[in-house]
């Protein structure tokens, strides 16, 4: 049997009866999280012209709620939106070891689908249980060579949302992986946006959840997708990866769960950049550091860091800014912090920001990058004018699984990012929140949007 096979009879049969406390806790906790993201997107630019879309070439009523305005339209189309306005503000979950965001595009997918049938709010939990297990294990299967060229999260993404949608539509294993098929033969997602700030990362992660949510729809009505998309000769790990671990596809499951192993982000900011901001905090704090007392700075990253954020490192424009080393340790240096609102026209061309920016390198490390991608070590060498030298050193992150936030925390960062996203109404916002919080309990699935 083929790890695919074992993935795919795993998860068709699997009930929210199977599911650990602890994993259905912790999925509440990623809802929320994506929760926050979404509506703190939703007026931003890529956002409003998928809506856009949306309004003009879908249908003006439906079961499936765009969250950042309401409106119902059909499944597909409400997981388009909702998949782009999750990603915009960099504030969305991401599994380490296989560099996915997976909730930005399981979440839209399957929340679209238990509307659209109306199932209770255990059947979503269970489907977005299994649909993070389906595109981490696939990130895991393609690898880092895959991450390099491919962004992943658009890849395996549409996987994910394919087996999301699918528990909700009650697909067998078989007709599961037909929907896994059609998945896969759509998937994409290239970095090379970066270079330029295009919308394209939006787009992945749009198309993702909408093809994932069509690919399970197909295979219920009986279309037919490739039986190996991921293994076979001319499947995706052929295409799209240099060293596959099929392994990764069926290790431990019912033992390992992936929503288990899922970070959340406190900076809003690449995730890349993280490590090396968290570092740099503690040396500013227990140094008791100015800004203009640092020479340099310099961030001890894994090459894949280097490859991600060296486009991007003079930050042309704000979301080039989220994708710059120099830039998001500099607003760590200057201000203390690198949260949403931080990230601007003003900070963009701020003069001290500018400065501090031309001190700020990023040098590959043999530590940090053995380590990556289970672990994602920050490690950074500051100089000061004075001639001092201060080393930082984080093994754990703020948001990993050993250090994750609290559901009380969890829902402070909702609540400002709903701010963000121009939701004034904190009650309203309470609301959504308190319903997420009793999904487990509801007979069917409830419309959240706090506007």
């Amino acid at each position: 049997m083929a790890d695919t096979d074992r993935l795919l009879e795993f998860l068709a049969p699997l009930t929210f009866d199977d599911l650990p406390d602890e994993v259905v806790v912790r999925t509440l906790d990623l809802i929320l999280d994506w929760l926050g993201s979404t509506l703190a997107g939703r007026l931003a630019r890529p956002t409003q012209i998928m809506d856009a879309w949306a309004n003009h070439m879908g249908p003006k009523t439906g079961r499936a709620e765009c969250l950042g305005n309401g409106r119902l339209t059909s499944p597909v189309f409400a997981a388009m939106v909702n998949g782009a306005a999750s990603h915009v503000v960099e504030q969305d979950d991401v599994h380490n070891g296989s560099v996915v965001h997976p909730g930005a595009t399981v979440i839209p997918a399957a929340l679209a689908a238990a509307q659209d049938r109306e199932v209770s709010g255990r059947d979503l939990i269970l489907s977005i249980v299994a649909g993070y297990e389906m595109a981490i294990r696939v990130g895991r299967f393609l690898g880092p060579s895959h991450y390099k060229i491919f962004h992943t999260s658009g890849t395996a993404g549409t996987l994910g949302a394919a087996v999301a949608a699918g528990k909700i539509l009650g697909l067998s294993a078989d007709r599961l992986r037909h929907a896994v098929g059609s998945a896969g033969t759509q998937a994409a997602g290239l970095w090379e946006f970066l270079r330029d700030a295009a919308d394209s990362k939006q787009l992945h992660i749009a198309k993702a959840a909408s093809d994932g949510l069509l690919s399970a729809y197909g295979a219920e009505w009986g279309l037919l997708g490739a039986r190996q998309i991921l293994e076979g000769p001319q499947g995706l790990g052929t295409a799209f990866s240099k060293s596959t671990r099929p392994e990764a596809l069926s290790s431990r499951l019912g033992e390992s769960w992936a929503v288990l192993e899922t970070s959340l982000k406190w900076h809003a900011s690449c995730r890349h950049t993280h490590p090396s901001a968290d570092a740099l905090e503690q040396v500013m704090v227990e140094h008791h550091l100015s800004w203009d007392d640092i020479e340099t700075v310099e961030a001890h990253v894994h090459q894949a860091a280097i490859d991600v954020l060296g486009p991007a490192e003079e930050a042309r424009t704000i979301h080039q800014s989220k994708f710059s080393m120099p830039f998001v340790l500099s607003l760590i240096a200057i201000k203390g912090h690198a949260a949403i609102s931080d990230f601007n026209e003003d900070t963009l061309h701020d003069a001290s920001i500018r400065q501090l920016m031309k001190r700020v390198t990023m040098v590959q490390d043999d530590e940090v990058e053995q380590a990556y991608p289970e672990r994602w070590l920050g490690r950074v060498r500051v100089t000061t004018k004075d001639g001092h030298e201060y080393r930082g050193q984080v093994d754990v992150p703020k948001g990993d699984p050993g250090n994750f936030l609290s559901r009380a925390v969890i829902k402070e960062k909702v609540l400002r990012l709903a701010r963000y996203g121009g939701i004034e109404d904190e009650n309203r916002v309470l609301r959504a929140m308190g319903l997420v919080e009793d999904l487990e309990g509801m007979a069917t699935v409830p419309r959240l949007t706090p506007v």
